[in-house]
């Protein structure tokens, strides 16, 4: 498969983006087995786990500095949304032990991640020092 890139999809190259993506595979893989009653409700977390990624690119290329903390912001929302899901989960026994701990570590990893970059992408807004420009 060939990487097609440009300025707009710079968002591939940060960590944060790509372990976002795995940890949506890794819920995916845990969830989609599931029996019909809990097709709904696992769904719905496989979705707001799928909406950390999302956001973070959609944010990227907004270019605006101000849009891009939004949709940093609404991802990790949507990290607390997911965390809750799989927490949830595990408490009412429709996750093992194994896959919450699975699942935990790299959500953790994520939301950490995320954090750091709205911090510095919020540094850069203070200092001024963002350019939404196309041209080098």
């Amino acid at each position: 498969m060939e990487d097609r890139r440009n300025v707009n999809r710079g968002f591939k190259k940060l960590r944060v983006w790509q372990d976002s993506i795995s940890l949506y595979v890794l819920t995916y893989k845990i969830l989609k087995a599931s029996p019909l009653e809990l097709k709904k409700i696992f769904s719905n977390a496989i979705d707001s786990c799928h909406s950390v990624s999302r956001n973070i690119a959609e944010g990227y290329c907004r270019k605006s500095i101000k849009e891009y903390l939004h949709f940093l912001n609404i991802g990790l929302g949507s990290c607390g949304e997911f965390h809750y899901s799989y927490y949830s989960f595990l408490k009412a026994n429709q996750i093992s032990e194994e896959d919450f701990e699975e699942l935990d570590i790299l959500h953790f990893k994520v939301e950490n991640q995320l954090l750091k970059l709205i911090e510095s992408i919020q540094s850069k807004q203070k200092k001024e020092d963002w350019n939404s420009s196309f041209v080098k």
